[in-house]
């Protein structure tokens, strides 16, 4: 025969659960208290499937000027850690004499990472290396800019609690108070930050101690409708991508697919970039294409653009947080 519980046991019972605890929201440590408010549904926990990073995997990233024996070098000195490499992937570039290099290993369980960081600086003197060692058990943290648009944010914020991107959104920041309702659904903080008595420069300000307060790897501009001075460029360098409505450089400013419709452009796309001080103009990462014809109008060519948007975007940030990019001049090497 079942136990029944009484009304004041089953009370006791949803409280002490994990759905009936409400989200914990701390401000402690060192980072600094925020300037303003942030805003998430109290008591809501959100839904992750991210996969579990395993400790002891990560990822080596290196250029260096092109020789003989690089690979040797670097599997070698691996395989002497007892290190098992379940990636790896290398580009020569002809142009610029510049070897570059991915390789994802697992090390030993009991594997200190300064100790790889140390063989791995040992090999500077003789190969002129530039390169990070990233573990994978650092999931990647993301601070998201929107103004009002919509769908580059949704898209993102769905991809990462389905799983689709192994990365943890802190926060959304804004000009506009739009976007909101549609955050907190997420269990997300929302931050609006117009632009004040101070201007660009206090709402820039502000933004940097968002990044400094979530510890943010990465600022994504989804769609973010405000031009970020040189300065604020200067101070992210290579941790700052924009989705940019339409092939680079054509059709910039403002109602771009209305242009293209002008134009009677057979193709359209969006081109996903580093932020640098020339507008527009960072290294590119991916650009995404779909084709369209006479039939269809500036409305329907805005709800396309908006699906290649939100798809450039995606795997500009994967890719950026798996650690496959690195960058060679103006140019970037992508190994998808």
């Amino acid at each position: 025969m079942k136990a029944k519980l009484t009304s004041n046991q089953a009370r006791k019972l949803l409280i002490s659960s994990p759905r009936g605890r409400p989200y914990p929201r701390t401000l402690g440590g060192t980072r600094p208290e925020l300037p303003h408010r942030a805003f998430r549904r109290p008591g809501f926990r959100p839904r992750r499937e991210s996969r579990v990073r395993p400790l002891n995997e990560y990822v080596l990233t290196l250029s260096c000027p092109d020789r003989p024996g690089i690979v040797a070098a670097v599997s070698g000195l691996l395989a002497e850690r007892g290190c098992n490499i379940l990636e790896s992937q290398q580009f020569g570039d002809a142009g610029s004499g510049t070897f570059f290099m991915r390789v994802q290993f697992a090390a030993l369980d009991d594997t200190d990472p300064d100790e790889l960081r140390g063989a791995f600086a040992s090999l500077v003197p003789e190969l002129g290396l530039q390169w990070r060692l990233h573990a994978l058990a650092d999931r990647p943290r993301v601070l998201i800019m929107v103004s009002k648009g919509g769908h580059c944010l949704n898209d993102l914020l769905y991809r990462t609690r389905s799983g689709l991107l192994d990365i943890d959104v802190v926060a959304v920041a804004s000009n506009h108070p739009d976007l909101r309702p549609l955050t907190q659904s997420y269990g997300i903080d929302y931050h609006h930050l117009p632009a004040g008595s101070g201007g660009k420069a206090a709402q820039e300000a502000e933004i940097l101690t968002l990044v400094e307060h979530y510890r943010a790897d990465l600022v994504v501009l989804a769609r973010y409708m405000q031009i970020l001075s040189d300065d604020f460029c200067a101070k992210l360098p290579g941790a700052i991508i924009n989705i940019h409505h339409s092939f680079l450089p054509s059709f910039k400013g403002a109602r771009p697919y209305h242009q293209a419709h002008a134009r009677g452009v057979k193709l359209i796309g969006a081109t996903a970039h580093y932020v640098t001080a020339d507008l527009d103009e960072g290294p590119i990462i991916e650009q995404e294409v779909a084709r369209v014809d006479h039939t269809h109008s500036p409305e329907e060519l805005v709800a396309v653009g908006r699906d290649v948007e939100c798809l450039a975007l995606a795997r500009a940030v994967r890719w950026h947080c798996e650690h496959r990019i690195l960058l060679n001049g103006d140019r970037t090497v992508v190994f998808r």
